[in-house]
């Protein structure tokens, strides 16, 4: 039993919010849940679901950690060749990087790892996030840097107001220390998808490079 809640309750809530989650095919997955720690076993049909089913599992209730032993596995149509992959992911990230040749593609046969430069995270993640969206994509590693910044003095300061202002995080429990452009997050929150919350929140700052999340998740 995990806090409030028994693993037989957060496994059945799980299995729902994977049934529940929109184009994902759970029928493949299975669940497991030992001490509020979900194992998530069987196979996907690309990195998409994979990271569905990831994210479907962390905004459950009572969960603690996420443990990720899913195997991509292409179903139905045919899996393009490493060419044809190839192609398919310097247009993808053409097409979604934010400034041109600002992020390049190294393509290891099935594997892509992505470097280059970017001025926000949240561009980063949306060249990861399509990449592994493209099928045939067994595993994307993204080394895109954020371009250097300033650091300020007030960083630490006004995220904690950015953490209160929002709707979903307990910032009473959250502290926030920045040195320089790094900022590390401590403390406790109640769930997955406050943790990451907050996270998000510190990410928003423009004189963040660096985010390190110690946020310990506590239902």
């Amino acid at each position: 039993m995990a806090g409030k809640y028994t693993d037989d309750e957060i496994q059945r809530w799980v299995e729902e919010e994977l049934e529940w989650t929109p184009g994902l095919d759970s029928a493949g997955i299975g669940v497991s849940v030992v001490d509020g720690a979900v194992r998530l076993s069987g196979e996907v049909g690309d990195l998409s679901d994979r990271a569905d089913a990831i994210r479907a599992a962390e905004r459950v209730q009572g969960v603690t950690t996420v443990i990720d032993d899913l195997e991509v596995t292409v179903r139905g149509s045919r899996e393009p060749d490493e060419t044809e992959l190839a192609h398919a992911v310097q247009r993808e990230v053409a097409w979604v990087g934010s400034e041109p040749n600002s992020v390049r593609a190294e393509v290891h046969g099935r594997d892509v790892v992505l470097t280059g430069e970017v001025e926000f995270n949240f561009q980063r993640d949306s060249v990861r996030h399509a990449v592994a969206r493209i099928p045939g994509v067994h595993s994307v590693e993204s080394r895109i840097a954020l371009r250097r910044r300033p650091s300020a003095d007030d960083t630490a300061e006004r995220i904690r107001r950015a953490l209160v202002r929002h709707a979903i995080i307990d910032a009473n429990h959250v502290d926030v220390q920045a040195d320089g452009t790094t900022v590390r997050l401590t403390g406790f929150v109640s769930s997955y998808l406050e943790r990451a919350q907050a996270e998000e929140a510190a990410w928003a700052s423009p004189h963040v490079e660096h985010v390190e999340n110690h946020l310990a998740v506590v239902p």
